[in-house]
């Protein structure tokens, strides 16, 4: 199966890319204040407060991180057509893998936890679940996608750098 062929310039591409890159630092961070800052104290929250908390917070996390990181996803699927000619495409398919895990995960596994807790309150085993799945099925593909994008990075500067040595 042949790709299509899209025109874009090095400028556009780019920008494409760090916005990008941008945009998956910032939705790592974020998630990992969700899940190694907020998660753990959940247990100190009150049983009668916790539902209230949860269900107030729910709509911060989607706003703040969750629309970020789906935008992030987004241009990560634009990069196969508009990446920097220095970037290989099978780093970019690399990073839609590892942000497919996250997202199958969150969709099969997290957002379920995440009912509970709001429908029924606090739960002591269901924060511990939800702590264990998001470190192994969220955290470590953002943090591999984090290293992934940094050495795109690297690849990148090392293609100007070279470009300009020569000019």
């Amino acid at each position: 199966m042949k790709a299509v062929s899209m025109q874009t310039t090095p400028k556009t591409s780019f920008w494409l890319f760090l916005i990008t890159f941008a945009l998956v630092f910032y939705g790592m961070g974020a998630a990992s204040v969700e899940s190694f800052v907020n998660y753990p104290i959940w247990p100190l929250i009150g049983a009668n407060e916790f539902r209230a908390y949860h269900r107030a917070l729910t709509p911060l996390i989607v706003g703040y991180m969750v629309i970020p990181m789906v935008v992030a996803t987004i241009l990560t699927i634009l990069l196969l057509w508009f990446r920097p000619a220095s970037i290989p495409r099978w780093m970019v398919w690399l990073a839609i893998v590892l942000q497919l895990v996250v997202w199958i995960s969150t969709f099969t596994i997290q957002l379920s936890i995440q009912g509970q807790l709001s429908a029924d309150g606090l739960s002591l085993p269901l924060i511990e679940r939800l702590r264990i799945t998001s470190f192994w099925f969220r955290r470590v593909p953002h943090i591999a996608n984090a290293i992934l994008f940094l050495w795109m990075m690297s690849v990148l500067l090392r293609g100007n750098l070279s470009r300009s040595a020569e000019a």
